[in-house]
């Protein structure tokens, strides 16, 4: 029993310091830097451009999919470095096994890729026209 308490007295050790260690941090950094709020300093910043309109803007859902996409496909590859690793001892069975996987992955991106999820569409920007101006015929000759 007693060394059950100490376990968990470890934990509660641990995490005080890492707490206290963050709170000593923020706490420093707000003694230390300087405070000289203005306009510019307090505006949105955006990739160099100023921030115009709401934040509240619809965005296509396909950002959404291919991310998710990508995610899925990128965590299941990093399933194959350690069967890599190790690639000589594992045999036969387990190239099978791979192989049985990476077909899996590909089965996976041809349904994405069939059902039209990784279809980019981009719709028809609407471009306003000028209305034709009637052109004068002007002479400069002096008829």
């Amino acid at each position: 029993m007693d060394q059950t308490l100490s376990n968990f007295g470890n934990v509660f050790v641990f995490l005080a310091l890492g707490i206290v260690f963050v709170a000593g941090g923020f706490l420093t950094a707000r003694m230390l830097r300087p405070q000289r709020p203005n306009p510019a300093k307090n505006s949105t910043y955006e990739c160099g451009e100023e921030a115009v309109g709401s934040a509240w803007v619809k965005f296509n859902i396909r950002f959404y999919v291919v991310a998710l996409i990508f995610i899925i496909f990128d965590v299941e590859v990093v399933f194959l470095f350690p069967w890599a690793t190790v690639f000589k001892q594992l045999g036969e069975f387990a190239l099978v096994e791979a192989l049985l996987f990476a077909g899996i992955l590909v089965l996976g991106l041809v349904y994405a890729w069939v059902k039209g999820d990784l279809d980019w569409v981009r719709p028809t920007p609407n471009i306003p026209k000028m209305p034709e101006m009637p052109v004068r015929k002007t002479s400069t000759l002096g008829n």
